[in-house]
């Protein structure tokens, strides 16, 4: 008997290895990390020189608590992170995980507003669907229904107003009004903060509005005063082919940007925000405290396993391979919806990708959700790891896959990740 409480009642392989783009088990199988554990393993598995940081650290200072210390490699990180992204004067709040990283930037954002007289402001819009984490503030903030829905006692709904997922063939400003339009439904003086993913992750498999949206959606929440929070978690750390996607809409800067998975590649939990200094200002030079904090934030092994991942991701140049591989593995995608009519739609940026599943006959969603798990379990018996996903029509339904290898994998891999993939689809398919 296992002592071990797993996510679902499934029988797990163990795995006792990982190599670059592969996983090993206890069998002796291999996978193809076709989506980087969960959009997690950006450098791939196995690198020693993370291991070392990490070990060094460690051996030096492996804990210090952050109502207490600082610590010289939580000071170069940030400043590290913060040029990266293209934000050298944002502060870095570290946290363990994207869940703790949204829930950190929500009461960011309700605390800048109370620190300048305005606490009326306490509304978060988001989008449906979407998905910003699993603690339960970043999961009302989700538009996600399945994993919401046990927990929508324990929420307060009228603060989580939502709006439509885009559509990236309409213009991105008009689809961007609809910002406009529920701010003054809700009272703008209610509302404060506009939270999205740049590019849509777990929820809606690689969704990316039009040019002109984001361009828009700073205007609008300058305009009204309202913070715009970039949900970067999945979409950050260059895979979408920039150090933040959502820079990729004419350098668009938020006044918070959300980061996680890819910050330490699965080496160590990190994660964290990037505020604005007019964000960060607010609160010290008002009340002079962020009143929020975790045990483990800035944990200075997990940062200097950070350190070492963004060492890896400048000197490779994983961001530019993230656009070249990308566009690789989508062409290859693409071409296999000739094949397999029921991959509706693909799409992607850099090395998020996604394709949505459903009846080719009435381009609709499938009436029955479970195809993608389907593809999802074929694909791993083949030694292929992807990220299976549905409810983004609502009630369960909108069956998607999403794939994300790591950021180094290279052009023969995805060769090999196209050839498994094609063979799980004629699996279920036909």
């Amino acid at each position: 008997m296992s002592n071990v409480f797993y996510r679902s009642s499934k029988p797990y392989p163990v795995a006792v290895r990982g190599e670059g783009v592969f996983l090993y088990d206890a069998e002796g199988r291999r996978f193809l990390d076709g989506s980087s554990g969960a959009l997690v393993a950006n450098v791939g598995h196995g690198r020693r020189e993370v291991a070392g940081r990490m070990a060094e650290q460690a051996a030096r200072l492996p804990f210090v608590h952050g109502s207490q210390f600082s610590s010289d490699v939580l000071e170069d990180y940030a400043g590290r992170l913060a040029h990266f992204a293209g934000l050298p004067d944002f502060r870095f709040w570290a946290v363990s995980g994207g869940s703790e990283a949204t829930e950190s930037a929500l009461k960011l954002a309700r605390q800048y507003h109370v620190e300048r007289g305005e606490s009326g402001r306490f509304k978060v819009v988001t989008r449906v669907p979407s998905y910003h984490g699993a603690s339960l503030g970043s999961l009302a903030a989700s538009g996600m229904g399945a994993r919401r829905e046990l927990y929508t006692p324990l929420m307060r709904p009228e603060a989580w107003p939502k709006l439509p997922r885009p559509d990236p063939a309409r213009n991105g400003a008009e689809d961007a009004g609809a910002l406009r339009d529920l701010l003054e439904r809700e009272g703008p003086e209610t509302v404060a903060a506009f939270m999205a993913e740049p590019v849509v992750g777990a929820s809606d498999a690689a969704l990316a509005p039009a040019l002109g949206y984001y361009e828009r959606v700073r205007e609008i929440c300058d305009e009204y005063g309202v913070l715009f929070i970039a949900d970067e978690v999945m979409s950050g750390m260059g895979r979408c082919g920039a150090p933040l996607a959502v820079s990729l809409w004419s350098g668009v800067r938020p006044d918070i940007a959300v980061l996680g998975k890819g910050l330490a590649a699965g080496y160590a939990p990190l994660a964290g925000l990037l505020a604005a200094p007019r964000v960060h200002d607010a609160v010290m030079n008002g009340s002079g405290a962020f009143m929020h904090g975790f045990t483990y934030a800035g944990h200075p092994v997990s940062v200097a396993a950070g350190l070492s991942v963004l060492d890896i991701v400048e000197r490779e140049h994983l961001p530019d391979l993230a656009r070249e591989r990308g566009a690789q593995l989508l062409a290859g995608v693409e071409a296999l919806q000739a094949r397999f009519p029921q991959l509706l739609r693909v799409r992607g940026t850099g090395l998020l990708l996604g394709a949505v599943l459903g009846d080719p006959d009435t381009g609709q969603a499938f009436g029955t959700p479970g195809v993608a798990a389907r593809i999802g379990a074929a694909a791993m018996r083949r030694g292929l790891i992807v990220y299976p996903g549905s409810g983004a029509e609502g009630e369960g339904r909108g069956d998607h896959l999403l794939l994300g290898p790591p950021l180094s994998i290279t052009g023969s891999e995805v060769d090999e990740l196209l050839t498994l993939l094609a063979g799980a689809l004629e699996d279920v398919l036909g």
